[in-house]
């Protein structure tokens, strides 16, 4: 993904959590199956043979090279694009508190709610993201790099409904209109130039989306759920192409 000024999801079917009665859980988020690595692939040819590298080499190898931290770089750049856009969209806005990384179950506290691994939500106690690390670079490095983006855009989305007084009473309709916003974020940081996509990178954030949806038949009026597929996959691309107007922003809006 190319990074001009600044840089470019997918995705997420991402879960806020939400004052709730005590005893309550809070709703599962999703979690994309993610393949085992592929076997090692097997060769009937002999290896070179062995020589011993020259002092200069041996000394080299020695000090192997720092992985570079793309999953970390990516985390920082979206965070600083997904708040310059809501701050030129909505008069005084104020970005979350913090972004909290976090590895196992109750780790990170909603409240009196832990959030469980293999999770990324957005927690109005406290005014914070949190994403389990391991899993989302997992999750990163299976779909690419546009998965952050969009993760960082539905959570951020939930942040804007919580600044914006929005509620709805079923849950599909928060996580919808989430898609929506994560998908007008990106699409109108493109239009200004604050990253580029790289080919491919749409058919990331559709795959992941689809990777995020629903099971068929689940009710849409069950707690906790998100959207079909195709109600995902439009969600974000009418926000993506029609900016804020196709996500259904409140009067007190004043972008």
């Amino acid at each position: 993904m190319k990074r001009p000024v600044l840089v470019l999801l997918l995705l997420v079917g991402i879960s806020v959590l939400l004052p709730s009665p005590a005893l309550a859980d809070p709703p599962p988020f999703w979690a994309p199956a993610i393949p085992s690595a592929p076997p090692l692939p097997t060769s009937s040819h002999s290896p070179p043979a062995y020589s011993a590298p020259a002092p200069a080499a041996a000394a080299a190898a020695a000090r192997p090279a720092a992985p570079e931290p793309t999953f970390a770089n990516d985390v920082r750049i979206a965070l600083r694009i997904v708040e310059r856009y809501w701050s030129s969209r909505i008069v005084g806005f104020r970005p979350v508190s913090r972004v909290v990384p976090y590895r196992i179950d109750g780790e990170a506290m909603c409240g009196s709610q832990p959030i469980p691994t293999e999770n990324a939500a957005y927690c109005p106690v406290g005014d914070f993201i949190a994403y389990d690390v391991n899993w989302s670079q997992k999750v990163y490095e299976q779909l690419g790099d546009a998965f952050v983006f969009y993760l960082l855009g539905h959570e951020y989305g939930h942040a804007v409904q919580n600044r914006l007084g929005i509620n709805y009473a079923f849950t599909i309709y928060q996580e919808l209109q989430a898609d929506c916003f994560a998908g007008a974020y990106i699409g109108d940081s493109i239009k200004v130039g604050d990253f580029t996509l790289e080919d491919g990178d749409l058919d990331e954030l559709r795959d992941g989306l689809l990777s995020v949806a629903d099971p068929e038949g689940e009710p849409w009026f069950q707690e906790g759920a998100h959207g079909s597929a195709a109600q995902r996959t439009g969600a974000f691309f009418d926000g993506y192409d029609q900016s804020l107007d196709a996500c259904d922003m409140p009067a007190s809006y004043h972008g």
